[in-house]
């Protein structure tokens, strides 16, 4: 369905109907991963930390910066979601050694096996976009890429 008929709505030019497109298709691929991650009792944000935890685990514990640039949501307040993450068991956190304000996380077993478990939430989040072939897939990325540059 175009987006004229799914809002109900008219563009003054193509760029804003391309902005509208991308806002509504966004809000609606980011709700329906939401709702596959709140059966894990985990925020979007939450998952982000822990995959890049994971994802970094052979380079041993992270500083909070660390994890901050690799988030997807930069403005997020890593603190309070690194301090949930640990009310729940999923990472570890320990005073660094060079600089004593500075705190080093790392994702236990338990964050892991979470993870493991969660797998049907990635699954789900290939299949938001299953309607589009590789080579759609393979553009796309292309094209939102050029419009992050500036």
């Amino acid at each position: 369905m175009s987006i004229e008929q799914e809002i109900h709505g008219r563009f003054r030019n193509p760029y804003h109907k391309g902005l509208i497109n991308l806002i509504y298709t966004a809000k609606q691929v980011s709700y329906e991963f939401m709702q596959s991650l709140k059966k894990h009792d985990m925020t979007d944000q939450q998952y982000n930390v822990l995959r890049v935890l994971r994802g970094y685990r052979d380079k041993g514990p992270q500083n909070i910066g660390f994890i901050k640039e690799h988030m997807l949501d930069k403005q997020s307040d890593m603190s309070r979601i690194i301090d949930r993450l640990y009310e729940k068991g999923m990472v570890s956190r320990e005073e660094n050694p060079e600089d004593r304000r500075q705190k080093l996380v790392e994702i236990t077993d338990k964050g892991l096996k979470l993870l493991d478990e969660m797998f049907d939430c990635e699954k789900s989040s290939d299949r938001l976009l299953s309607n589009l072939s590789l080579e759609e897939i393979d553009q796309l990325n292309k094209l939102l890429d050029k419009v992050r540059e500036k």
